[in-house]
């Protein structure tokens, strides 16, 4: 999932920015352009994910960033099945081993720098009480 962020309010486009950091890309390269207006750029708005505060919005304000990422993951789901119905059932079969096996190595990227964050956190600890 590639995310472009296109936000009028600037606290907003720096939380989403700082919550999709791994995700984002250029505008011309992005499956998914996140914007806090609706009916601000008629272009391209299939791939158009609003946040806001009414009914009419993808996702609505207040949210965590678990919950962006979700509402995210849901929104470019049927989008990437309408671009899979076109092509022929062999490639469908490799773009979704690839994609398992990508999103795979994600997951084990993000569980190796958790284990890293928490042992370094336990050392701290540690260190901090043999030093009292």
């Amino acid at each position: 999932m590639k995310v472009a962020v296109e936000c009028q309010s600037p606290l907003l486009q720096r939380s989403l920015e700082l919550f999709l950091e791994r995700y984002l890309v250029s505008k011309k390269s992005c499956d998914i352009v996140i914007k806090d207006t609706v009916g601000t750029d008629s272009t391209d708005e299939k791939k158009s994910f609003y946040i806001g505060t009414t009914e009419e919005v993808d996702l609505i304000k207040p949210f965590s960033k678990s919950q962006l990422i979700l509402a995210l993951q849901k929104f470019h789901t049927p989008q990437k099945s309408e671009v899979l119905q076109e092509k022929s059932s062999e490639d469908v079969e490799e773009k979704k081993s690839e994609g398992n096996k990508m999103d795979f190595e994600i997951l084990e990227r993000r569980i190796e720098m958790l284990t890293k964050e928490y042992q370094q956190n336990i050392i701290n600890a540690v260190k901090a009480f043999y030093e009292n």
